[in-house]
């Protein structure tokens, strides 16, 4: 039997009800000019808790990893704990790469968990809908991540000269959380990192195992704060929201 098949065969156990979360906010804020996206207030509530929230909230997840920078960490720790958000277990520190912060979070997860998700700090506006279709997807096939259709025409280009118009029908714009059985996204993190590869996104580092990642309903709104023009979108999104609870 194939190292695949043996881990599928572990991700055959997995159920809903034992989840963890590990929430990569380690990033170094390079394209917002110095600011801390993740500590940053959106209709005055940091970043970070809009994203925690839905999975504080969800009967689904049972406990929750910040990967945070080392001057973070004790300021990331101590909001958690005013905001009430008692699935948050560890703040740890993160890596020099993304994924490596990832493979940090992931070494801090409890070993029962079935299924691990990762997701974006700086990611506020998804919603304990994705959240749980996501990981109840996940829990059948083993890996799963909310995505949109990719709305305009992508070209592929070499020295600015247009080679190749791609079908716009077969690409989709990913997000997160992107959530795996937990043998599956440990087996490709780790073998990522120890590659020093630089993944975009999680699903590659199962891709590479050869285990195809099953698409969920994502939104237009669970956008990634990565600019300041992100900033103003968000606040847009978060009025919009108000306004139909209203």
């Amino acid at each position: 039997m194939g190292i695949l098949q043996k881990l599928l065969g572990k991700a055959a156990k997995a159920t809903a009800e034992r989840c963890a979360v590990v929430v990569v906010a380690a990033g170094s804020a390079t394209r917002m000019e110095g600011i801390d996206k993740i500590m940053t207030p959106l209709g005055g509530v940091p970043v970070l808790i809009h994203t925690l929230t839905p999975f504080q909230e969800s009967d689904l997840v049972e406990e929750i990893v910040i990967v945070a920078r080392e001057d973070r960490m004790a300021e990331i720790g101590t909001l958690c704990s005013r905001r009430g958000m008692d699935k948050v277990k560890r703040v740890v520190n993160g890596g020099a790469t993304r994924t490596e912060s990832v493979w940090a979070g992931i070494r801090a997860v409890s070993k029962e968990m079935d299924l691990i998700a990762i997701q974006d700090g700086a990611r506020p506006f998804v919603t304990r809908q994705i959240v749980e279709e996501t990981i109840r997807t996940a829990a059948a096939r083993s890996a799963a991540a909310p995505a949109i259709p990719v709305k305009d025409t992508i070209k592929r280009a070499e020295n600015g000269v247009v080679t190749e118009t791609l079908d716009r029908a077969q690409l989709f714009a990913m997000q997160t959380p992107q959530i795996f059985a937990a043998a599956l996204i440990r087996a490709g993190i780790q073998k990522a990192a120890e590659e020093k590869l630089a993944l975009t996104d999680d699903c590659a580092a199962v891709e590479r195992l050869g285990c195809p990642v099953v698409l969920t309903q994502g939104s237009e709104e669970n956008i990634k704060i990565t600019t300041q023009a992100d900033l103003v979108l968000g606040e847009a999104i978060l009025a919009q929201r108000w306004e139909r609870k209203g």
